[in-house]
């Protein structure tokens, strides 16, 4: 299997895939150009890429064609067993009709918060909600950690269609375990997903539960059920977060147009 990784740290990616039979890596690129992707797909490979920190949909639009379905995006938190006995509790009625969406997560990461933590969110409550589309999205954001322009802290609010709405909050600490706690409410329960729960006992330090990032890899690989967020999937995450960032710049709802 050809594969091509495109990330902030490809190497990270790279060291877990060098080694494995099968696997041939025929290109490892960092976030500067879209180009990568292009010439792997041209090359037949599948993609694994993170989110970038900053693009126009015109150009994250392209890389999506390019990829068609060998592109997948890295969001550890969909993959694993908890999320999936999540994901079938909810599809099965056993929180009745789900109707809000809260989660939260904190990040060491540099950069501002909402594009480094929110597309993980957003894609927690895409793979539930099966696509919606949003209609309307909210934002409040704050440098105060930060002290420039870079916001550390953020609460979005997105109304999907159909009624459901996702509301998150985000913030920078230096303790920060980088994964996220949702909690999906129905009219009969709710149920929490928690990525990262702290070890009981252990190094309270470092996350424990499932190893989400060997999990994601095995299934970009084909040995799992969960691909992972797709083009189009990255597309309604950037699209929410365009909106999000003009939201908190004029103090308004912002509206996204029929189907983003």
């Amino acid at each position: 299997m050809k594969v091509a990784i495109l990330s902030s740290a490809p190497e990270a990616y790279a060291g877990a895939l060098r080694g494995l039979p099968d696997v041939e890596i025929v290109a490892t690129a960092s976030w500067d150009a879209f180009e990568p992707v292009r010439l792997a797909a041209e090359a037949g490979a599948r993609v694994l890429c993170e989110y970038p920190p900053a693009a126009k949909e015109a150009d994250l639009k392209a890389m999506v064609d390019a990829g068609g379905d060998r592109l997948t995006f890295a969001s550890p938190a969909c993959h694993g067993e908890a999320f999936a006995v999540v994901r079938k509790g909810i599809a099965g009625g056993g929180i009745g009709e789900l109707t809000t969406i809260l989660g939260s997560l904190t990040t060491s990461a540099d950069g501002g918060v909402l594009g480094v933590t929110v597309p993980y969110l957003l894609d927690l409550a895409d793979a539930v909600l099966d696509g919606a589309p949003a209609q309307q999205v909210y934002a409040q954001t704050n440098t105060v950690l930060s002290g420039h322009g870079a916001e550390s802290a953020a609460i979005l609010t997105v109304r999907y269609r159909g009624g459901k709405v996702a509301s998150f909050d985000c913030s920078r600490s230096r303790s920060a375990t980088g994964r996220p706690v949702v909690t999906f409410i129905g009219d009969k329960g709710s149920v929490q997903y928690d990525a990262g729960p702290r070890l009981l006992g252990g190094d309270q330090a470092e996350p424990g539960g499932e190893d989400l990032d060997a999990l994601l890899l095995k299934d970009f690989l084909g040995g799992g059920e969960v691909r992972g967020p797709d083009g189009q999937a990255a597309l309604r995450t950037f699209r929410i977060i365009q909106a999000a960032y003009e939201s908190a710049h004029t103090g308004q709802p912002v509206d996204l147009p029929s189907g983003g």
